[in-house]
């Protein structure tokens, strides 16, 4: 079992940028693959940046995101640059022992998600 608990998130006007970390417990960390997705109201949950043995961003975020992880720390962080007000939702750290996927159905553990609202 792996427990996961974000923070980090809040209100920022367009353009800005925030920070969201996740910590993990339960098992060795560095086995597991991590992804940030995130959830607008009315949509589908998608993926917006995965790190396994390599590391892969939705195509809308890359060159504003980066996502990072520390094995000695149990945590992976996502720094949001220029964030704008699409990017608005709830952001959810979850992970999946083995290699990166894309698909929320293939990750069994989340956190309890953090809200990010970007104003125009």
């Amino acid at each position: 079992q792996v427990q996961l608990v974000e923070s980090g998130g809040g209100l920022v006007q367009a353009g800005g940028s925030l920070r969201l970390s996740c910590a993990a417990s339960g098992r060795t960390f560095s086995n597991y693959a991590m992804g940030w997705f995130r959830q607008a109201p009315g949509k589908e949950r998608e993926f917006v940046a995965v790190t396994g043995a390599s590391i892969v961003y939705r195509d809308s975020v890359k060159g504003r995101f980066t996502i990072s992880r520390d094995n000695a720390k149990n945590t992976v962080a996502l720094q949001m640059n220029s964030l704008k007000p699409e990017d608005t939702a709830v952001y959810y750290c979850a992970a999946r022992y083995g290699g990166r996927r894309f698909s929320s159905a293939d990750y069994p553990y989340w956190g309890q998600g953090t809200q990010v609202t970007v104003s125009s």
